[in-house]
């Protein structure tokens, strides 16, 4: 999907812009602004990872230190709009740190809300049970076990390159008792049920525009679902009866503009839709409940 590091950038190779890192920072944050809405943290993301250290070191006793000869590679990487994420390997989301390939959607803060949504109806006890469908990185299932100790759960995706990147996460975290991984669509086939299903499916329309650092990049398979952004929520929505307990509830994430849509579908299938707006004020998350 990705370009790879070694390809010619249609820019000469940007400078350090002296030494030190706080000169180096600068030159490189003006750099960015031509592709990033974020150019400063780019910057010091990419830094930090090429010294080996934390952010929060680098800004706190940092600048005075050489530039690392790494940075520069990492810097021309991200000029040809490869996502911070996949070039340093990480990506933080709710409580917790996730690693990130190209085999996983990057996790966004928008996704965020469904965490929010659940934890605003089970409060801290949370749920006994957690299906996360389309898992990923592992990111929603692993966010509500971080949130919630006594909570159990499994995540269920069609790419095995995507589970291998959730179960190691898993491990990092210290999850991997509490959570499952498994192969599969949607959720065609299990016959367990759950107190709370957590969902970001593809939702893109097919012909949509979208920026280089997420076309170029980022799995296709997790972002396009038709001509209208909707055939997953159509395949995925009559499946949720059988898969929650009674009294469970299921948040899906959702396209900006797809909240009739969405909710029509649900209402269709006999649920009751509540909807969630993310910290732009937009709306994000449905919440079904039968």
């Amino acid at each position: 999907m990705g370009k790879p590091p070694s390809q010619a950038h249609p820019h000469p190779l940007p400078q350090a812009g002296g030494g030190h890192v706080a000169p180096a920072l600068t030159f490189s944050t003006t750099q960015l602004a031509a592709i990033s809405d974020t150019p400063r943290l780019d910057a010091e993301l990419l830094m930090a990872h090429a010294l080996g250290i934390p952010r929060d070191k680098l800004l706190m006793w940092g600048m005075e230190r050489a530039v690392p000869p790494e940075f520069a590679p990492l810097l021309a990487r991200r000029m040809c709009h490869e996502p911070v994420a996949y070039i340093i390997g990480t990506k933080a989301f709710w409580s917790i740190d996730l690693a990130v390939t190209p085999d996983v959607l990057i996790p966004r803060p928008d996704s965020e809300t469904l965490i929010a949504a659940a934890v605003a109806h089970f409060g801290s006890a949370g749920p006994r049970t957690v299906l996360d469908l389309g898992t990923g990185s592992g990111a929603l299932l692993l966010a509500a076990l971080a949130e919630w100790p006594r909570t159990k759960g499994m995540g269920i995706d069609a790419s095995p390159a995507a589970l291998a990147v959730a179960h190691n996460n898993a491990d990092h975290l210290g999850l991997s008792d509490r959570a499952r991984f498994q192969l599969g669509d949607w959720g065609i086939g299990l016959d367990e049920r759950f107190d709370l299903i957590l969902c970001n499916p593809p939702y893109i329309e097919a012909n949509a525009a979208l920026a280089p650092n997420v076309t170029d990049y980022e799995p296709h398979s997790a972002l396009f679902a038709g001509a209208d952004g909707l055939d997953d929520y159509r395949r995925l929505l009559p499946q949720l009866h059988s898969l929650l307990v009674q009294g469970g509830i299921a948040c899906l994430e959702i396209g900006h503009r797809q909240r009739e849509a969405v909710t029509a579908l649900g209402l269709a299938e006999g649920f009751t839709v509540a909807c969630h707006q993310d910290l732009g004020g937009r709306d994000r998350c449905l919440v079904l409940s039968a």
